[in-house]
């Protein structure tokens, strides 16, 4: 029996216990799903087109900034667009994952001390929704206090996880520190810096699974040396046999078997593929991948306005009279960036080892 077959579900949004069924159908299968970050219905459609093109499922995930994006930058107050972007996103594609055959996660990202009650708004709606019958709007929501003590970090994590757990939303957590920024949140990457705070500690991790796992359901982002965009090669060294000791370590004092955990890479865009093959070995279920989209979108579309300069400068050529609405029309230099989006992400499900392995039952 194949895993597909083992751990069938429907074709749509997974929260719940069907996001657990389709971890466990990552860990046994031995691959993982690429998390991209999205800003509109444009790349939302990119990625599950890609992922139905490829035969995988997928998870498709929003920032603050790119939630605030998605509502619209005109509306005047930040935090009420973050929350109904966010919540629009997630309404777009509970409407239609399930017609592309796939199974898709639904995530909110980094969210630091500041952008917690952007967190406690979604699961609001989430509280409305479940309420009136409906699954929550997300299948998880990421917290990220890295940058703050250990236990102030699992202490507010503690705090939210039994309302989540109690609508069916997994919290991913990050222990450690990924270089970078994503949107506002993220840690400076330093030259000629030794950048040991980019490596999580086993101990660190166990403490957290200790704490949270008897809470509700926790995937862990435990930093290896990942950054968030890309950097000049030799500021880190990607150290995936990290995730392997913090697996070991939670193994041993549980009695489990082995990789108990799901892990998160941060910062996949850039990543060596060797480096990605190993942290999907060690129990990695989900990669996430911005910064590389971001410029696949953005060279398609810069690529064919240079191709067709005077169509972006005259709506009527100049020289010959004819006109250019075919090729200033957005849906064409759109359609341009999907595309580029949907060829990277040919590569990414490739690399994770999840391309064909969909369990969505079509029919």
């Amino acid at each position: 029996m194949s895993v597909a077959q083992k751990y069938g579900l429907k074709p749509g949004v997974v929260t719940g216990k069907d996001y657990l069924t389709l971890l466990a159908a990552c860990k046994e299968g031995g691959y993982a799903l690429p998390a991209v970050n999205v800003v509109g219905t444009d790349s939302v459609n990119a990625v599950l087109e890609s992922a139905a093109k490829n035969g995988s499922d997928v998870i498709v995930q929003v920032s603050n900034g790119g939630a605030r994006f998605f509502a619209g930058e005109g509306l005047p107050d930040q935090h009420r667009a973050r929350v109904l972007g966010a919540a629009a996103m997630a309404k777009h594609v509970h409407l239609l994952a399930a017609e592309y055959g796939v199974c898709v996660v639904l995530h909110t990202d980094h969210a630091n001390r500041k952008l917690i009650p952007w967190i406690e708004g979604l699961i609001e709606l989430s509280e409305q929704e479940v309420a009136a019958g409906r699954p929550p709007l997300f299948s998880s929501h990421m917290i990220d206090l890295s940058a703050e003590p250990l236990d102030d970090n699992l202490a507010e994590c503690a705090r939210l996880l039994p309302r989540m757990a109690k609508l069916g939303i997994s919290l991913e957590i990050e222990l450690g520190v990924t270089g970078g920024e994503e949107d506002g949140v993220g840690h400076d990457l330093e030259d000629h810096e030794d950048n040991a705070h980019l490596y999580t500690q086993p101990d660190d991790v166990l403490k957290a699974w200790n704490l949270l796992s008897p809470l509700g359901h926790v995937t862990i982002a435990a930093s290896f040396g990942n950054v968030h965009g890309v950097y000049k090669p030799g500021n880190v060294q990607l150290r995936p046999e990290i995730l392997l000791h913090s697996q070991e370590a939670v193994q041993k004092a549980l009695g489990s078997g082995p990789k108990p955990l799901s892990l998160v890479f941060h910062g996949g865009s850039g990543s060596e593929k060797d480096k990605i093959t190993d942290a999907v070995s060690y129990g990695v279920f989900k990669m996430n991948i911005d910064t590389d989209i971001q410029f696949a979108f953005a060279h398609s579309v810069g690529a064919f306005v240079l191709e067709n300069p005077e169509a972006f400068r005259h709506q009527i050529d100049p020289e010959t009279g004819a006109p250019h609405k075919k090729l200033y029309d957005p849906r064409k230099w759109l359609r341009i960036g999907e595309v580029g989006i949907v060829e990277r992400l040919d590569e990414a499900f490739h690399d994770l080892g999840a391309k064909g392995k969909s369990i969505a039952v079509k029919g």
